[in-house]
């Protein structure tokens, strides 16, 4: 099977067990500007992934089994924990960061429960583990980097999070460069400390002053997630040492949905209902790659053309072009939005005095866009010429 792009570059056809548009890490950095739109994951037979959503309708999105032969996204709705099914063309369907599988049909390695103990009051990340060791030990489960998750769960208590924006973790990235005391105060705390949080158990909380909002009954959980044994790398996972499974889910009334705080304190869990896994063998990382190309200047008029040579759609990006080196005085424009493998012919009016002249055109000058080190080189074009 081969992705399809719809219009984007050819890249997209690679043949790989998991594909990564931008990572964990990219995202809780902040203000992601590269996107990957719903038409471009295959939800054809057992699509396993997780992801987020744009700042414009912040949350989580989860990957669940629609029947045997379609899987289907939800969004979990930040401000109240509801899901809403997400559709083709609907509007909602551009992702900041998402990971998918291809179709894992044919990976799916069922566990058995019993074989693992007593699930209550277990953690899910132990749980999770203790089964990805059976299977290795007794040769029913392939080595891989990137296990695939689903599983049904019935809980005493669970606490999600909602993604409810996305530049969280700006500070992270100005850190890069300065320093401030926001940062500093900011820095240790846990991602998921930023976030929304709900509470779901049998009975409300007994105090009224209880931080997380209280959401019902709605104990029993389908979930779709990764389980990364490099989860510093960042992949699928928080980049921090010891933080293998990341899952996202929806109640099975399909009233609420968000990621699962498996970890938190209050969560407690009542039985592992089902687990499959899926070793992900091959990995495949989407990336960005911002172009300048056929670049002229005749009577007073610049042309150039700005390229979206990368695997994903980018907003809100800027383009300088700046004079002799004068940075000060360049001319600068914004592009609201490039699709991956499509382009925009500009041309500006730009009267220079006689005499030879260097012009300079720039894409993404600001450095916003998630580049590679090796696919910078075409963002930047010089141009000399000698006016008369």
């Amino acid at each position: 099977m081969c992705f399809t792009a719809s219009g984007g570059p050819a890249q997209l056809n690679v043949v790989a067990d998991l594909t990564i548009a931008n990572t964990v890490s990219d995202l809780i950095q902040g203000d992601v500007r590269e996107h990957l739109p719903l038409e471009r994951i295959p939800l054809q037979g057992d699509v396993l992934g997780l992801g987020t959503t744009t700042s414009v309708d912040n949350g989580e999105l989860s990957f669940l089994l629609e029947n045997a032969s379609t899987s289907a996204i939800w969004r979990c709705v930040a401000h109240d924990g509801s899901i809403v099914k997400l559709s083709s063309g609907d509007g909602s369907g551009h992702f900041p960061y998402v990971c998918f599988t291809r179709d894992a049909t044919s990976l799916r390695r069922p566990v058995a429960i019993e074989s693992l103990g007593p699930s209550e009051n277990t953690a899910l990340q132990t749980l999770v583990a203790e089964a990805i060791a059976q299977g290795q030990r007794s040769g029913t489960l392939e080595a891989a980097p990137i296990y695939g998750v689903r599983m049904l769960t019935n809980w005493h208590e669970l606490v999600i999070t909602v993604a409810s924006k996305l530049c969280m973790g700006q500070q992270r990235r100005n850190m890069t460069v300065a320093t401030s005391e926001a940062g500093a105060s900011r820095d240790g705390q846990s991602i998921y400390d930023m976030l929304q949080h709900y509470r779901l158990s049998s009975q409300p909380p007994e105090s009224t002053n209880d931080a997380i909002r209280y959401l019902g009954s709605k104990m029993h959980w389908d979930c779709c997630g990764f389980f990364d044994t490099e989860p510093e790398l960042g992949r699928v996972t928080v980049p921090q040492p010891g933080a293998h499974l990341h899952l996202h889910g929806c109640s099975t009334d399909l009233s609420f949905g968000g990621h699962l705080h498996h970890e938190h304190a209050s969560t407690r869990l009542k039985q592992l209902e089902r687990l499959w896994l899926y070793p992900l063998q091959s990995l495949r990382a989407l990336g960005s790659d911002m172009a300048i190309e056929k670049i002229s200047y005749d009577d007073e008029i610049l042309r150039f053309r700005v390229v979206n040579a990368g695997e994903m759609d980018v907003s809100d990006v800027g383009v300088v072009v700046v004079i002799n080196d004068r940075f000060s005085s360049r001319r600068y424009i914004r592009i609201p939005w490039l699709n991956a493998g499509e382009s925009e012919e500009f041309s500006l009016s730009l009267p220079l005095p006689s005499g030879r002249q260097l012009i300079t055109v720039i894409a993404d000058p600001e450095e916003i866009v998630i580049e590679a080190e090796n696919r910078k080189n075409n963002n930047r074009i010089d141009l000399q010429i000698q006016n008369p």
